[in-house]
């Protein structure tokens, strides 16, 4: 008959084993599930972006309210329904939202002020904002959300589908007279650098936004008349009508028409 030192023993050494199995087993499965989360994260990892020729970790994510666009060429359709390249070289850029940042924080409040654009919309902004970059094989660009004039959706821009971006005013600019009111006849040579100031409000962006996070009101309406700076408007051509986008600060007068 064995003694109680004996059966002691005998559990002591049964309890370590099934601690020393179960400790093994749990160790392994974790190790498994490690390996395979880093397997499964892997592609991520490995995946290969460039950055105007040099290797880069990952995907570039703007910051604040910085915007990367892929620029594309602008392209106008004659009445047939072919499209052409656009000959005004010195129109705004067009470019896609690649990626786009939250938006930047108020510096007195801290209230976050919306990045206006997302990933998709087509926008339009100035020939000489933003910096150039090459990434992936692609040139793109990096904007401020300030830096875009309008935005909108589809292949090209209509008047239906451009939205003004914030404190931004379309104005349709009407046809220049080439006669005075005396009858003379005025060359259409010296009239082709006159940028005009003047013309009726097409559409109207939603205000800028204040410190409090709320929108501005519009100093002017669709339809009114306005008068605005000279040389304060950026010239757009759109469905072959000309257009200028002027920000709300710069415009002088609005006439309810």
């Amino acid at each position: 008959m064995p003694s109680y030192t004996s059966l002691f023993v005998a559990a002591m050494a049964a309890a370590t084993t099934s601690a020393f199995t179960t400790t093994v087993t749990s160790k392994s499965l974790s190790s498994s599930s490690s390996s395979a989360l880093f397997m499964s994260s892997t592609p991520e990892l490995t995946k290969q972006c460039f950055l105007d020729g040099k290797k880069i970790r990952g995907p570039i994510t703007p910051l604040g309210n910085f915007v990367l666009v892929r620029t594309k060429d602008t392209l106008d359709a004659t009445d047939g329904g072919i499209l052409l390249p656009d000959q005004a070289k010195d129109r705004p850029t067009e470019g896609e939202v690649v990626a786009a940042g939250p938006g930047k924080l108020h510096p007195h409040t801290g209230v976050r002020i919306t990045n206006p654009v997302t990933i998709g919309d087509s926008v339009l902004f100035g020939k000489f904002d933003g910096h150039d970059m090459n990434y992936n094989e692609e040139a793109v660009t990096m904007i401020r959300d300030d830096d875009v004039l309008l935005y909108y959706k589809g292949v090209r821009m209509t008047l239906a589908n451009v939205i003004p971006c914030r404190d931004y005013v379309l104005v349709a600019i009407e046809k220049q007279k080439t006669e005075t009111s005396s009858g003379i006849v005025v060359a259409e040579t010296v009239m082709r650098d006159y940028n005009p100031c003047e013309g009726k409000v097409a559409k109207v962006g939603e205000g800028r936004m204040t410190s409090t996070g709320e929108f501005s009101t519009p100093p002017c309406k669709e339809g009114d008349f306005v008068k605005f700076k000279d040389y304060a408007g950026n010239e757009v051509k759109i469905e072959g009508k000309q257009y200028s986008l002027v920000r709300m600060v710069d415009i002088l007068t609005a006439i309810p028409v």
